[in-house]
């Protein structure tokens, strides 16, 4: 009896760790793409994603998110790719001079947020699809090859000079 109990004992744990690990497959995955804040990897959230469309048309957009790493390992961005735009940059602010920026390093247990005048990333050629109100999605690549997508609100210019507040009548 004491070896039956050695062998069930185990494979009872793991059979309910298996279980449950399958029921967290499916109601969590459509919550996080809903509250805009997906895992790249274990540890790290992507949110406040939003693309900023240019006030003429033809001129790039700008775009800005928050990076926040609670690993502790420092991850790295290597690229940030939007969909509906032909190409993009990173690019950061020094003094009234914009630099490309080749990557973007995340320390152990912090976050880095991409803001205007400060670190942000250029969109050129948009897509003529891509409109205020509507949605896009980034996909951001690091520089160990592991990618992640989240979605993005597309704003207008005006809107994000008013800090991107609107009213629930106006939506």
């Amino acid at each position: 009896m004491t070896i039956a109990r050695r062998i069930a004992l185990p494979l009872f744990a793991l059979a309910a760790v298996l279980s449950v690990g399958a029921c967290k497959e499916g109601p969590d995955k459509p919550e996080a793409a809903a509250s805009g804040s997906i895992e790249a990897k274990p540890g790290v959230k992507v949110t406040e994603a939003r693309l900023v469309l240019p006030a003429v048309a033809g001129n790039p957009a700008a775009a800005y998110l928050v990076i926040d790493n609670t690993t502790k390992d420092m991850v790295s961005i290597a690229a940030v790719s939007i969909q509906g735009a032909a190409k993009t940059g990173m690019h950061t602010m020094e003094g009234t001079t914009m630099k490309p920026v080749d990557r973007v390093d995340v320390e152990a247990g912090t976050g880095v947020r991409f803001e205007p005048g400060k670190l942000h990333i250029m969109a050129f050629e948009l897509s003529p699809d891509l409109a205020a109100g509507g949605e896009t999605e980034f996909t951001l690549t690091f520089t160990d090859g592991d990618k992640t997508s989240v979605p993005a609100k597309i704003v207008s210019m005006s809107e994000a000079a008013m800090g991107g507040m609107h009213t629930d009548a106006a939506h």
